[in-house]
């Protein structure tokens, strides 16, 4: 991501279209400029203010601080001592709930693009391509029909020694990047259903599982991302400790299926005891897994997964479980 300082101070968003995309409120805008003197908005000939997208970058980021349980206050004195230190932070990423640009360019053109630029090591036109698909496209869009497909080119050209293991684990390693980024954009919302999600044991791919957490993130849970490859027998003392309400795991291998037969077992021994949900490439290979591995089958895709998971939430709290 650029840094906000990066971004152009050209004035040019009315303060509702401002609002629309950082979610703050014209009112509470005006607040922080008149209480904390957060900006110096440009004012048209009409007197209308004008903001810049570095405005609008900075009030992402301080909304994103304040999300994260920090006063308005602190987190303007924590942009300015960054900002003193001449440490700008980075550009928060849009929210893909207020996209900032419509696009006429299909999905299936950027999975491509992407994939072009990330087997020459194009970082920089890589990003472009992130941030532009990003705010063009909602996030099941972006993840199903960019990501996914470019990935799995990726993958497909490493098999057939087209590419090196170096440029496989680059781009792994990009995208990761990003979605991390994005994910730690939502807030975490300390009154919601509490939702582990990670790797099955000797699962080493984790983009598809990260992709899960922020699309959960996005709908509001309190979402624990743990990364890959996760020892069942921890998960279980820790899930003892933090009592989350569904623990969701996913495997691209058999090997990984297979491994957490016994999982639902060791839940069930907990109380309260959490659910527990699965999915992942294996099980859209060899669908006869699902009959072997106890617990909830999430689906063969990520929207599945969200709306499986909705379903689930929507029953307990009818039932009062």
């Amino acid at each position: 991501m650029p840094t906000i300082l990066e971004l152009s101070d050209e004035p040019k968003y009315t303060i509702k279209a401002v609002s629309a995309q950082t979610g703050v409120r014209p009112v509470t805008l005006r607040a922080w400029e008149r209480r904390h003197e957060v900006l110096t908005p440009h004012r048209s000939e009409n007197r209308y203010r004008l903001y810049s997208e570095r405005d609008v970058a900075i009030l992402r980021w301080l909304k994103d601080r304040t999300d994260s349980g920090l006063s308005i206050s602190e987190a303007v004195a924590e942009l300015r001592q960054m900002v003193r230190n001449g440490l700008w932070p980075e550009a928060v990423p849009t929210a893909p709930q207020a996209k900032t640009q419509a696009t006429t360019v299909g999905p299936e053109v950027y999975a491509n693009q992407l994939y072009k630029a990330l087997i020459r090591h194009d970082e920089m036109r890589a990003g472009e391509l992130f941030r532009e698909a990003l705010a063009g496209y909602d996030l099941p869009v972006l993840f199903e029909q960019v990501l996914v497909p470019c990935l799995t080119q990726i993958g497909e050209a490493w098999y057939r020694g087209e590419i090196r293991v170096t440029t496989e684990h680059f781009a792994s390693s990009f995208l990761r990047g990003k979605l991390l980024t994005l994910f730690q954009t939502y807030p975490i919302r300390r009154g919601s259903a509490y939702i582990m999600v990670g790797g099955a044991p000797y699962e080493q791919h984790e983009l598809g599982s990260l992709m899960f957490a922020i699309l959960l993130r996005s709908e509001g849970y309190r979402v624990e991302y743990l990364g890959p490859d996760i020892p069942l027998d921890d998960l279980v003392d820790y899930a003892r400790e933090e009592r989350p309400a569904l623990i969701v795991l996913a495997a691209s291998a058999e090997e990984s299926a297979l491994a957490m037969r016994r999982l639902q077992e060791k839940l069930a021994r907990l109380r309260p005891a959490p659910l527990f949900g699965y999915g992942g490439a294996a099980f859209n290979q060899r669908p006869d897994l699902v009959q072997r591995v106890p617990g909830i089958y999430l689906g063969a895709t990520l929207s599945a997964g969200v709306e499986k998971v909705r379903t689930l939430f929507t029953a307990v709290s009818r039932t009062g479980r």
